[in-house]
């Protein structure tokens, strides 16, 4: 505190020399005058004075018989001069402090921390309906009123809580994880399982309802393995009632797959010609100031590279600049080599296979080949596969009897 007092008020760094130095200073102390930093070479002594001090000093040497001299300039007084004297710069320096103090008002950024169940984008449109919105202003956002909405229109959110961090509006929820209980009709319609595809079947597990269909059958599409209606009989073997299940099985399926794609014999690859056009962007909220609506060349790429000044980061105002690279090429054409070709089929061929082992599929034998047919290089497969196998549709009732599993 006592430096930032001695540097508004100004101080000096002096020399003294002459007569009596010791008598000089002793007389300061006796008048008030404050001397620190008080360094002896030789005759010579080096001291710091305050400006105001500096004045009175006449009197005391002419009568010690010594002499001063300033070396260095101190403090306020001293920097104003000078300052002013920059117009340009304290030009920059009072708009700058302006542009802090007018931004510092606004609210310059969102952030919604705790959202699983609900978008971005939903929010974002919550928001906007409640008139929430980058740039507006801090004395217009009413925070309560705010978390009250977001508990009202989303009652999935448990609790809400908003606050205002410089120039963020950053904004908290929790919402209910609790799992959500479906009621379940008391009722069940029934359901089979059916084969989507034809096959042999290898493997056959029911859990719940009447196979129809054994290990080394071969099944057609749409044939009914698994029957979801139960029946119950009479102790002379007939059919008394049946009642309703969702028939649940593990079914799989013996059959042959077929694999084909297809590749154009050329291809288009892009050839740059070294020729380079730039400009520059200013990007402000939404709105994006100075890049050209013209095209610079006839074919090009863009290459966008943008950055955000650290001060803008950290007051969390959106304001970017950036710098757009036209290259210019040319669209030629190439053909495949074989190997080439092979390649590229071979990898959409893994991408195809390791879809199948993602369902569950085992492939027991396979047979590929490439070929070329026309204006395309062809990859053609044939795959013995096991596959699981066994789709839900709705159990046919009787319509003079059956009850429901519940009863």
């Amino acid at each position: 505190m006592i430096k930032l007092l001695k540097y508004l008020r100004g101080y000096l760094r002096i020399r003294v020399w002459g007569f009596s130095p010791e008598r000089f200073m002793n007389l300061c102390s006796n008048r008030g005058i404050l001397l620190w930093d008080i360094v002896r070479e030789g005759d010579i002594y080096y001291m710091s004075i305050s400006l105001k001090g500096f004045w009175e000093l006449k009197p005391l040497l002419k009568k010690t018989g010594t002499r001063a001299a300033i070396l260095e300039r101190y403090g306020l007084p001293f920097f104003l001069p000078k300052l002013v004297r920059r117009k340009m710069f304290v030009a920059g320096l009072v708009l700058a402090v302006a542009f802090w103090t007018v931004s510092s008002l606004y609210i310059w950024d969102i952030e919604l921390n705790g959202n699983f169940q609900i978008t971005e984008d939903v929010f974002g449109s919550f928001l906007k309906a409640n008139q929430v919105k980058i740039g507006m202003l801090k004395s217009a956002l009413d925070i309560e009123e705010l978390e009250k909405q977001i508990r009202r229109q989303f009652t999935q959110v448990t609790w809400a809580s908003a606050k205002l961090s410089g120039t963020k509006l950053q904004i908290d929820i929790k919402e209910n994880d609790a799992p959500i209980i479906v009621e379940r009709e008391d009722t069940l319609k029934g359901t089979d399982l059916v084969a989507e595809y034809g096959g042999r079947i290898v493997s056959i597990i029911v859990r719940s309802g009447v196979p129809k269909a054994a290990i080394g059958d071969t099944v057609e599409q749409g044939t009914v393995l698994v029957e979801g209606r139960v029946p119950v009989y009479n102790e002379d073997k007939t059919v008394r009632e049946y009642y309703y299940v969702d028939a649940d099985a593990d079914i799989v399926l013996e059959h042959t797959m077929s694999y084909s794609e297809r590749l154009p014999l050329d291809y288009i690859r892009k050839e740059y010609t070294g020729r380079e056009k730039k400009s520059y962007y200013l990007k402000l909220g939404g709105s994006t100031y100075g890049i050209p609506q013209e095209r610079p060349f006839l074919v090009y790429d863009s290459l966008i590279r943008e950055s955000r000044p650290v001060a803008l980061e950290k007051l969390s105002v959106p304001a970017y600049f950036g710098t757009v690279l036209y290259r210019e090429y040319l669209n030629t054409e190439y053909f495949y080599t074989e190997e080439e070709a092979e390649e590229l089929l071979n990898q959409k061929l893994m991408v195809f296979l390791a879809d199948l082992k993602e369902k569950g599929v085992q492939i027991i034998e396979k047979d590929v080949r490439i070929d070329t047919e026309g204006d395309f290089w062809v990859i053609h497969g044939e795959f013995l596969v096991h596959e699981p196998v066994g789709v839900s549709a709705e159990t046919v009732r009787e319509e003079n009897g059956g009850t429901d599993a519940d009863e």
